[in-house]
């Protein structure tokens, strides 16, 4: 069985669907897996060595204008596509009707009043699908890190923030991460985080590697941050997580881990 998993999305969304993509891999050693993601969530694939961006196969060009040669050759090459992508698009999944090609389509969110963490919500996806004995999972996502894979040395205790997110709504105020800063600077060392998306923060730290950046954070003895995907990216690292949740539901979209602990913002 050669199968082919398409999962797009941000950081966050990526990483609750972990345990399901998991659950994907074959319990056979000659069967494969294959990922296809956004293109910064290509490092965070450590569960099979074949991985690509979804961007460099373009199949973002499929049923828009041409695409190129190569895609539909390596879309037959499977006996079993499961896709995230397109789910919403009639148009999508007609053409590849039409092809012959093995889509299994499965919704990209939750349906509202679902009543169930986005990360069962998926795995309840693919333990549908009939997949390999793994789909036992414990419904955490993890991503296994080596502190030397970081590239950063840390020689003290420190704590992590990072007061961003992908909506300003969902985003304590910074001068409030700012005051909890100083509380903490009593007991250890603070570094601020932000990716290339954010806003400038003057002495944050930037990897843009998400896996490197995980590997970072899973050193931290404290990570705070709103509801986002480098919240979730903590969580799956190991890192003791405060995430801080207003307009959203943490019944549903809170990072999950022994180390987690989400507080509800007024």
């Amino acid at each position: 069985m050669r199968r082919l998993a398409i999962r797009p999305g941000a950081i966050g969304d990526f990483i609750v669907s972990l345990p399901a993509l998991e659950c994907l891999k074959p319990d056979a050693e000659r069967d494969s897996l294959e990922v296809w993601t956004a293109t910064a969530n290509v490092p965070l694939v450590r569960f099979t060595p074949h991985v690509r961006s979804i961007a460099s196969t373009g199949l973002n060009l499929l049923g828009v204008s041409d695409p190129p040669p190569r895609l539909l050759e390596d879309l037959a090459r499977f006996d079993s596509i499961v896709s995230w992508y397109g789910a919403n698009r009639p148009e999508f999944r007609e053409l590849v009707d039409s092809l012959g090609l093995p889509f299994h389509f499965l919704p990209a969110l939750p349906a509202a009043g679902c009543g169930c963490h986005a990360v069962d919500f998926y795995l309840g996806q693919v333990r549908g699908l009939g997949g390999p004995a793994v789909c036992g999972s414990d419904g955490i996502p993890r991503i296994v890190c080596r502190a030397e894979d970081s590239g950063r040395s840390e020689s003290r205790p420190f704590a992590v923030i990072h007061p961003f997110s992908g909506s300003p709504s969902k985003n304590w105020p910074l001068h409030r991460f700012r005051l909890l800063a100083r509380g903490l600077e009593r007991r250890m060392a603070v570094r601020w985080c932000a990716s290339p998306e954010d806003p400038p923060l003057e002495g944050a730290v930037y990897i843009e590697d998400l896996y490197r950046l995980a590997c970072w954070l899973s050193q931290a003895s404290l990570y705070v941050g709103n509801d986002s995907g480098i919240t979730h990216l903590a969580a799956a690292a190991g890192a003791p997580v405060l995430a801080l949740f207003g307009p959203t539901d943490p019944e549903i979209w809170g990072p999950r881990g022994g180390n987690v602990r989400v507080a509800r913002l007024a």
